[in-house]
């Protein structure tokens, strides 16, 4: 009838091409993603290793006999300091930790979660939901690092609690520094642990740049592994001269200088800069490289 209105039929796109009603922001929640995270068997295992660690390390310090051979070692002495407090044992916790075992953590998080998708056959279904690439990417990131920054906390939480209620609450002690009460020594151990995250941030960025180029998540994660070991094996080689300055590796144990007196912040400034920058260009080449390819799987 002349003068009456049609009414769009359900279903039709704006002018934009998209379904009424469709927010590219709402898709992909992080708490949903999260929760989906926590639900799988590897988080659940990493992260329960992280609380597990302090306490077997607990355990095996009461079976010293204290007549190794080896008893006047470096080694050796860090353990008498461990058991001297719940402060040492959380540090003493870190320090066995920091090189290997925290680096296959954070590689797990951020090189298992997109690669493990497109291995499922999964990851073509996400994006037909749809979910824009970039916001894909964006949310696996952020739950990835935020899981590797609780299993961190995790494992030094887990250390001083029962550090503490083992060793009690005494002043931290350390080889490179002189006796600091347990307030400025928990600082310090928080001024450690908030560096190592940073450090941390060049695996997450290497892992998440293999994830998003392999459908292998083994690839991935022992890839940003072994390519970390690489990197801290030439930093050994003296004979690179500066060249070592340019490596990921280089300022890893520069959180040494925060349990100094004074405290020494020099290198672990220019560790911030050097993870920041590093970290920085893996996940632009990871977010250029994803939102470009085919996904096929």
């Amino acid at each position: 009838m002349a003068g009456s209105s049609v009414e769009a039929p359900v279903g039709v796109t704006d002018p934009a091409g998209a379904a009424q009603g469709y927010r590219p922001s709402a898709t992909m929640p992080f708490a949903a993603e999260f929760r989906r995270q926590a639900s799988r068997r590897r988080t659940q295992l990493a992260l329960g290793f992280m609380v597990l660690l302090p306490l077997i390390i607990l355990v095996a310090f009461q079976f010293n006999s204290g007549d190794d051979d080896n008893g006047n070692n470096e080694f050796a002495s860090l353990v008498d300091l461990a058991t001297s407090g719940g402060l040492n044992f959380t540090l003493f916790s870190i320090f066995v930790s920091a090189s290997f075992l925290l680096v296959v953590v954070v590689a797990l998080f951020c090189g298992d979660t997109v690669a493990s998708e497109a291995s499922w056959g999964s990851l073509r279904y996400l994006l037909a939901i749809p979910v824009p690439r970039a916001r894909l990417l964006t949310v696996k990131l952020v739950v990835a690092l935020a899981y590797s920054g609780l299993a961190l906390l995790l494992l030094a939480g887990t250390a001083l609690v029962a550090g503490t209620l083992r060793y009690g609450w005494s002043p931290l002690r350390s080889t490179v520094a002189a006796e600091l009460e347990p307030t400025e020594g928990l600082l310090r151990l928080l001024a450690v642990l908030g560096y190592l995250a940073v450090v941390l941030l060049v695996v997450a960025g290497l892992a998440f740049l293999l994830s998003v180029t392999t459908d292998a998540a083994l690839g991935a994660v022992g890839g940003a592994v072994l390519l970390w070991i690489l990197s801290s094996i030439l930093d050994q080689i003296t004979a690179l001269g500066g060249l070592r300055d340019f490596l990921p590796t280089h300022f890893s144990t520069a959180w040494l200088g925060l349990l100094s007196t004074p405290v020494q912040t020099d290198d672990v400034v220019r560790g911030c800069i050097s993870a920041i920058s590093y970290a920085t260009l893996f996940w632009g080449l990871a977010f250029w490289r994803f939102t470009r390819k085919d996904i096929t799987s």
